[in-house]
């Protein structure tokens, strides 16, 4: 019996441990279903994934959601920071939030103990939706940046020589006639350093500047380009942090850095060109690599006077000018452990500017195009097609014997000769290469970029030999910005725009987001906040913005005024400060600002720069005679009967102040959401006066016009609000009038144009947006490009006397996205958060297609026909605008299953996340 019993209790204990055990599995198998369900993704610390190097101590964390459902929305968030990569110990956790009852995935800062500098972290967040699921990113990891002087030890600045202090310079005239006779050496540094123990980890920070190449044993570190970004020098400049744990070996190594002058030094050497003599300075290192060992002991290696230093290769290298390699000056292997440096000189110790952590992303080789066509001049002179308008280098794979020298000019357009043409563009500027010995080499310049198509190569060899060119690509640069949005439709003229336009701001993004990537390669600033609602709609450029508005920090005068650009590396002082102060463009301190804040949800748009705008207002007021202001250059490149500069069609007085009524009234909302109500009532009330002042001196009553009545005038008084409601009509009438007169062509320049799409846009006349650039026999985008343009052209004529890669007039792409692919935001709505689709012109243009990722994730419409496909992101809700109907099919279902109003705009749609396809029965 006793046996008996036991047996009983052990099939009895069987079955029990069976019925758990299945327990388990569907347990495992709901959490896997639920983990399919709800997804983390993207998760971004400091506006970065897994970054390196942080510029605080107290980071947001950010994050997008994916799911295949529908109206899911995040209850709660958890996020935990722990200085151990295995986050399953929970003493090691540095924070732990514990679950936030929050829909708030962006920009959720850090609450935990105090983080160190330089030192690496890693992190994770939990969310839980509104359906019960819960997921859980994969471990992030950051590393805190080196926030102050005394982070960076003993490092220290070093050269090879000091530009004495009369010569310093960093905001030189436009006129100035000073030359400097000296050549400087360009200097490559070396420092050998042995490694004997394991090594668990390697983390260098360095800045080189005005550019700097880093090689450890010989090999570069990384593939970025132009490396630090450039920036206004006698304030601050740029660091990077690299993770070099997987570069050292067993033994000698050599951490090897070679420089170039970039911005922080222009060479005025005679039969280069040189748009400017900015100095701030020789070039000049400051590094610091920290070296952390399995046996727990540190190495901490600075830039100091044990570093060797020779003149460098390259011989010659200007931002405007080119660059020369002679293979003469030093060996190929320099920077290599075997190589014998004691003939090199010893490193000088120098000042330097202070330092901060670069957070836009890398200058990089995005794209490269073979040739596609040689015209053979003669025997030694032959020019390249590339087939793209693009800024880049050239990169060229070539045999030849000692001394023979290669000359390499490129150009955007060619002369009757069919030669490279940089009579417009920034003239001589060339690449050369010397050799020193025979044989093949592959070469591209370093520290130097243009904008071209062609390349004419003249061969110059040294003893009558032969020279052969076996390869020769251009490379386009441009900063790494991710592309996050695209535009296709049914129109192939609106496509080729689109492409047009798109190489017109890729050209011109690097670290700061210039006119032209030749002639100037100046940040002018209007183009900021009249191309940034078409540049976000296409690339991740929230850190860049934020570095545009830093650099107009910087260079903000002691007055207020904020300078035409940014960073300011020339006064230009031609006809007084005309191109130095201008509303339209330095008025882009407050309203690229409100833009970003309301792109991306990052307050610390308006917060770090509103002492900035405070300061800027003032200087405006101060500079209104009776409440209007007159100085700048007006609506830039108008299409009127002069060749293209100055305003010609546009009342002087009423773009800047219009600009400066628009100001006023971004800076109420900005004062009101900081609750700063005293500044709040003062903006407010100064614009109530500057709006009577613009309509007493500009408004026509009998005419319903103002000023001379250009579409300029008559869009920016609509646009920002100046027109009295019992004008509206008239107004409006008068500038539909004026295009309609003009066979719908457009007259506005650089600064109305956008506000002349957007006002149409108001009045809901997309249709006379669509026949005045439909139309290519007149000046505007088509016309370019059967000019033959391959990128967006400084004219609207496409003139071969201007650039031909520009940036500025590109505004017809935010029209594409918004327009006619509807993409936008209610009203009060921060981050697309709640987004409202409301595509135009659905029976003219039968197909288009636009997606675009957004904080909280892609989002994507489709409109085929009958047919339309709409993807919302989690944490979103989107009101989605169509053509009346009662026979909408959605997902299958009925119309009647969603909520829905039928408005003067069409049916607005109510819809939350997810996958949509939308069906007419019509």
């Amino acid at each position: 019996m006793k046996i008996s019993y036991k047996m009983k209790d052990l099939k009895i204990y069987q079955r029990v441990f069976f019925h758990i055990f299945i327990t388990f599995i569907l347990i495992g198998l709901s959490n896997c279903s639920a983990s399919k369900k709800l997804r983390v993704e993207r998760v971004l610390i400091e506006g970065r994934e897994n970054p390196m190097g942080t510029n605080t101590l107290t980071p947001s964390f950010s994050w997008q959601l994916q799911s295949d459902g529908h109206d899911i929305m995040q209850a709660d968030y958890r996020i935990t920071v722990s200085t151990n990569k295995d986050l399953s110990k929970k003493q090691d956790f540095l924070w732990d939030s514990d679950w936030v009852s929050t829909d708030q995935s962006l920009y959720n800062i850090y609450a935990g103990q105090e983080l160190q500098a330089g030192t690496t972290y890693y992190a994770r967040v939990e969310v839980k939706d509104n359906r019960g699921n819960v997921a859980e990113s994969a471990v992030q990891r950051f590393h805190t940046g080196l926030l102050t002087g005394a982070d960076w030890g003993d490092a220290q600045w070093i050269t090879k020589e000091v530009l004495p202090d009369s010569l310093v310079n960093p905001l030189p005239l436009s006129s100035s006639k000073l030359r400097i006779d000296k050549n400087y050496d360009l200097p490559v540094f070396r420092k050998n350093i042995e490694l004997d123990k394991k090594l668990v980890s390697s983390i260098a920070y360095i800045s080189g500047l005005g550019h700097y190449e880093l090689f450890l044993n010989g090999q570069p570190v990384d593939d970025a380009v132009l490396q630090p970004g450039w920036t206004k020098y006698d304030k601050e400049a740029y660091y990077v942090v690299y993770d070099l744990t997987e570069h050292w070996h067993k033994g000698k190594n050599t951490v090897g850095v070679m420089l170039g002058n970039g911005f922080y030094y222009i060479p005025p050497i005679k039969g280069r060109y040189q748009k400017h003599k900015v100095a701030f300075g020789l070039p000049k290192l400051k590094m610091k690599i920290v070296n952390r060992y399995a046996d727990g002991s540190e190495e901490v290696i600075d830039s100091n006077t044990s570093w060797k230093v020779h003149q460098s290769p390259i011989t010659f290298s200007s931002m405007y000018g080119g660059e020369d390699y002679d293979e003469h000056v030093l060996q190929g292997n320099w920077s290599e452990p075997d190589f014998d440096d004691n003939a090199w000189d010893t490193a000088l110790l120098v000042d330097g500017p202070s330092l901060r952590l670069q957070e836009t992303e890398p200058v990089q080789i995005m794209e490269r195009f073979k040739s596609q066509y040689v015209n053979q001049i003669d025997e030694r002179l032959q020019v390249y097609d590339f087939g793209q308008n693009a800024s880049g280098i050239v990169r060229v794979k070539m045999k030849g014997q000692q001394g023979d020298t290669v000359r390499i000019y490129p150009a955007e357009l060619l002369n009757e000769e069919g030669r490279a043409n940089q009579k417009h563009s920034g003239s001589p500027y060339y690449y050369q290469y010397v050799f020193a010995k025979d044989g093949e080499i592959h070469w591209r310049p370093r520290f130097t970029y243009y904008g071209f198509r062609y390349a004419e190569v003249r061969l110059m060899p040294a003893h009558n030999q032969k020279i052969t060119i076996e390869e020769i690509t251009a490379e386009h640069i441009r900063n790494g910005a991710r592309q996050i949005g695209s535009f296709q439709s049914s129109d192939t003229l609106f496509n080729q725009i689109h492409t047009l336009i798109n190489w017109g701001i890729k050209s011109n993004m690097v670290s700061v987001f210039t006119d032209c990537p030749h002639r100037e390669k100046l940040g002018w600033l209007e183009q900021l906040h009249l191309m940034g609602p078409s540049v976000q709609y296409n690339f991740d450029v929230e850190r860049l913005f934020a570095k545009s508005l830093g650099d107009m920090r910087q260079s903000q005068t002691e007055e207020g005024l904020v300078p035409e650009t940014a960073p300011e590396y020339v006064h230009f002082d031609w006809g007084g400060d005309v191109f130095r102060d201008s509303p339209e463009w330095g008025s882009s301190s407050i309203i690229l600002a409100w833009y970003a804040y309301r792109w991306y949800g990052n307050k610390t748009f308006l917060t770090d720069n509103y002492d900035m705008m405070k300061k800027y207002m003032h200087y405006l007021q101060g500079k209104a005679k009776d409440n209007i202001l007159y100085q700048g250059l007006g609506d830039w490149y108008d299409l009127g009967p002069e060749r293209p500069g100055f305003s010609q069609l546009t009342t002087p007085g009423i773009t800047a102040t219009a600009t400066y009524y628009y100001d006023l009234e971004i800076m109420a909302k900005i004062a009101e959401l900081l609750e700063d109500n005293e500044k709040k009532i003062y903006y407010d009330s100064l614009r109530n006066e500057v709006y009577r002042a613009f309509n007493e001196k500009f408004y026509q009553e009998d005419n319903a016009v103002y000023g001379s009545g250009s579409q300029t005038a008559l869009s920016m008084a609509l646009y920002m609000g100046l027109v009295d409601k019992a004008n509206k009509d008239k107004v409006r009438a008068n500038l539909i009038k004026d295009i309609a007169d003009r066979d719908t062509s457009f007259t506005a320049g650089d600064i109305g144009h956008r506000y002349l799409l957007q006002t149409l846009q108001q009045a809901d006349r997309d249709d006379l947006i669509y026949a005045m650039h439909k139309d290519d026999t007149r000046p505007g985008y088509g016309y370019q490009i059967r000019q033959g343009a391959k990128a967006l052209t400084e004219s609207w004529a496409a003139l071969p006397t201007v650039s031909n890669n520009h940036f500025m007039l590109g505004h017809l792409m935010e029209w594409f996205h918004t327009r006619l692919g509807g993409l936008g935001q209610e009203e009060g709505s921060i981050a697309y958060r709640h987004l409202r689709i409301e595509p135009k012109m659905l029976d003219v243009v039968k197909q288009r297609t636009v997606a675009f990722e957004s904080p909280y994730g892609p989002i994507r419409f489709e409109h085929n026909g009958e047919r339309y496909q709409v993807e919302i992101p989690v944490n979103s809700r989107c009101t989605l605008v169509l053509p009346p109907s009662s026979d909408y099919q959605i997902n299958g279902k009925t119309l009647e299953r969603h909520e829905h109003t039928l408005t003067d705009a069409g049916i607005e749609i109510q819809l939350g996340s997810g996958i949509y396809d939308i069906k007419s029965n019509k």
